[in-house]
């Protein structure tokens, strides 16, 4: 029987490297802790002994709450091969929602820091159905449960490791929210394997490469491909906040040669890198998230090591990744179109994904058969197949049945994207189809259009969105400005000409600007389009605004 415990990859990488470097965590003074493959592993081992020695078994729903370290990875490792289901939920995404989606997955286990097991003792509702608490950390008199160091004091006594099939349960992972509230993804161990393989073979990750995660799961994916983590000194829950100079002395340190990370990392770290003329020696950059521009893409490039590599990859928490594209063929072929309101090119599908285009449905699906395809060019739902993407959100049948078209063979996820496939096959992502814009003269994109306000050199960013009915939205675009002192009357004037010449975006004629556009706490790139839509709406109710004006 093949066994699927993805805690497995780890206990095969350090059979094999069991003495190379494979994780380093800096220590805040310029200094770096590492430990090997063989000590992760048998880290790993000593902390599964002792949480089933203290009734942690297969199956049990375990949120672990930790920040991104040795425990992390050795836990969640740890957790693997006890067959346990490991919760991750960014701590980022505000209280409110992180205590509900706590709630909505019934944790039977609560493994954390002091300050997530005092998180539980203030706000018990959501953490009712926790029956052991595991404290990384002090713990005093044991007021926030077991301590994890006293449970794990030597060597375990033999092996722990539950056989998994490919369809068992092996983690939740929370979607970002930026449509709605965050959903519970249910991961699988032959997802993650299929993850791994892909990953691995189509971004060509080796042993002895040196990743820099700018996001804490992928961390976990390098180690169990042999590659050495190094954990950023940074908060993964606010990326544009990075401090460039920590995170580029761990890259200079430690030799890292592939990072993945949100554009607004590397936003920031490009610009730093470039007043102090620093090249990193950096071979292979993973940006993803939200829409990459050509401009960040070249400038990301001048830092690199020569011959180096930009890859966007396209995905979902509930797909990833299942189309990408490198940034020479952005710059070279699909930018220009992308900047003329064509929409952000997202690559070809990877190996063993299907992807194809849908006519737009309002409400579930419940046979393939039934789709209407479109034809390449033509812009339509984003629907994919293929061993990475996930059978089902945890304990939302509704949700299910408005993501999931039945096959014969299968199922379609519905990306809740809007695209279009290229006459050579390339994928092409014009925006949510929850920030379509419907008007009653048709459907303005949100992608397409702003596309063409961001060349304005005074925008940061911007965002078209509907106010009113759909199918009677009175279109508004409103932006964020690079320099605040502008003349914002001049402004106006300059974005309604660039409207007008413009056929895509002929319709819109209101302008707003906002201080500063509520993002998503994962990427700090995604915009909260239904935010802006409310406040564009008080807005416009607010004053004496027709719709030729601006403000």
């Amino acid at each position: 029987m093949t066994e699927y415990n993805i805690a497995g990859a780890l206990v095969r990488v350090a059979a094999d490297r069991g003495d190379e470097i494979g994780l380093v965590v800096p220590q805040g003074n310029g200094s770096y802790r590492s430990w090997s493959f063989g000590e992760l592993e048998q880290t790993a081992r000593r902390f599964a002994a002792g949480l089933r020695d203290v009734g942690v078994g297969q199956g049990d729903r375990v949120m672990l709450m930790v920040r991104p370290s040795m425990e992390f990875v050795c836990l969640t490792f740890a957790l693997f091969r006890l067959g346990a289901v490991v919760i991750l939920i960014d701590p980022g995404m505000g209280w409110k929602n992180l205590l509900r989606c706590i709630g909505s997955v019934r944790p039977a286990v609560l493994v954390g820091i002091p300050r997530a097991q005092l998180l539980a003792r203030l706000f018990p509702g959501p953490f009712v159905t926790v029956r052991s608490r595991i404290c990384v950390g002090s713990s005093p008199l044991h007021i926030f449960g077991h301590s994890l160091a006293a449970i794990t004091p030597g060597a375990p006594a033999g092996d722990i490791f539950v056989h998994a099939a490919s369809e068992d349960s092996a983690a939740i992972i929370f979607t970002t929210g930026s449509t709605g509230p965050p959903k519970g993804v249910r991961y699988s161990h032959g997802v993650f394997h299929a993850q791994l393989r892909l990953i691995r073979d189509y971004y060509g990750i080796r042993p002895g490469d040196v990743d820099q995660p700018g996001f804490p799961l992928f961390g976990l994916f390098s180690v169990a491909l042999g590659a050495r983590a190094v954990i950023p000194d940074m908060d993964p829950t606010r990326p544009a906040r990075v401090d460039p100079a920590r995170f580029i002395r761990s890259i200079l340190d430690q030799g890292v040669t592939y990072s993945f990370g949100s554009p607004a990392i590397w936003n920031v770290v490009s610009r730093y890198c470039l007043e102090r003329g620093i090249r990193l020696p950096v071979q292979k950059i993973l940006m993803a998230g939200a829409p990459v521009s050509g401009e960040l893409i070249a400038r990301v490039a001048k830092i690199m090591a020569p011959g180096g590599e930009i890859h966007t990859p396209y995905g979902a928490t509930e797909s990833l990744p299942v189309a990408s594209i490198t940034g020479r063929e952005i710059l070279a072929e699909t930018w220009p179109q992308t900047r003329k309101g064509k929409g952000t090119c997202v690559g070809r599908p990877l190996p063993g994904i299907d992807i194809r285009i849908m006519e737009p449905v309002d409400g579930p699906v419940g046979d393939f058969r039934v789709v209407r395809e479109m034809a390449p060019g033509k812009i339509g739902e984003i629907m994919v197949r293929g061993p990475v993407v996930t059978r089902a959100y945890d304990g939302n049948e509704e949700e299910n049945r408005q993501a999931k078209i039945p096959d014969r063979d299968g199922f379609w996820h519905r990306m809740g994207d809007m695209g279009y496939l290229d006459d050579q096959g390339r994928l092409w992502f014009c925006g949510r189809k929850a920030h379509r814009v419907l008007t009653e003269q048709g459907v303005l994109y949100s992608v397409c259009c702003e596309a063409i306000f961001n060349e304005h050199p005074s925008v940061f960013r911007s965002a078209l969105v509907g106010v009113g009915e759909p199918g009677k939205q009175r279109p508004v675009l409103v932006v964020e400005l690079k320099d605040k002192k502008i003349d914002r009357k001049e402004l106006v004037g300059e974005l309604r000409a660039l409207a007008g010449a413009n056929d895509l975006t002929r319709e819109i004629e209101t302008f707003l600007v906002h201080p500063e556009f509520p993002v998503d706490i994962r990427h700090n790139a995604k915009i909260f389009r239904e935010r802006l839509a409310e406040w564009a709406g008080r807005k416009l109710q607010s004053g004496p605004c027709s719709r030729r004006d601006g403000l």
